[in-house]
């Protein structure tokens, strides 16, 4: 069976995109490279990212494509491409790859789906924000600036803090993540008023 792919012009979708060695931490060790294809990509041909989590061996992404514009499948050959670029040639490639010219960093297929409404935009952004936890990764809280407003809102609300070289500065930390909080909240009840407005995810 034929695996075949769904394009909706301006469509809201979710991907997995994963390293051709499941062992590697490639992503997280030169997540400046991967940072840096982003936004060349980006840049030339545009999308919105409303949510993404960038893990050693794998990434999920939620992206929201320009209207008239469903060709999400460039988008990731190019951004896949140019992280690979910047990678030194030393990674395990089969013959297979060989013969076509291709590199061994990232698995050929990813995967995709397409947000049906609300409930599946919401649900696939928990699931991101929540992934680091999945796999059983700790929280580091000396950097906790790394990690996602969500997730940072979780910590300081319903943790403990162990430790702070500074409590002022702290206390300050939490008033701002809280207020970022509130922030994200507003921006995403306005995404979801305009849905609720057009009928639709995609704005059309």
């Amino acid at each position: 069976m034929q695996y075949r792919r769904v394009y909706v012009e301006g469509g809201c979708y979710f991907f997995t995109l994963a390293l051709a060695d499941r062992k590697s931490d490639l992503l997280v060790r030169e997540i400046e490279f991967l940072r840096a294809a982003f936004k060349t990509v980006k840049q030339n041909h545009p999308f919105e990212i409303n949510a993404m989590v960038v893990m050693p061996d794998h990434l999920h992404c939620l992206w929201t494509l320009p209207r008239n514009d469903c060709d999400y499948s460039m988008r990731w050959s190019l951004i896949k491409a140019n992280f690979s670029r910047r990678i030194a040639k030393n990674e395990l490639i089969k013959n297979s790859r060989i013969k076509r010219g291709e590199r061994g960093i990232w698995q050929r297929r990813f995967w995709e789906h397409t947000i049906r409404d609300e409930r599946d935009f919401y649900n696939h952004i928990e699931y991101i924000h929540h992934n680091p936890v999945k796999h059983g990764y700790e929280i580091d809280l000396l950097n906790l600036r790394a990690a996602s407003t969500v997730m940072q809102y979780q910590v300081i609300t319903t943790g403990r803090r162990l430790w702070a070289k500074n409590d002022k500065h702290a206390d300050w930390f939490d008033i701002l993540v809280t207020k970022e909080k509130w922030d994200f909240d507003e921006l995403r009840a306005k995404q979801f008023d305009k849905i609720h407005a057009t009928g639709s995810i995609y704005g059309k």
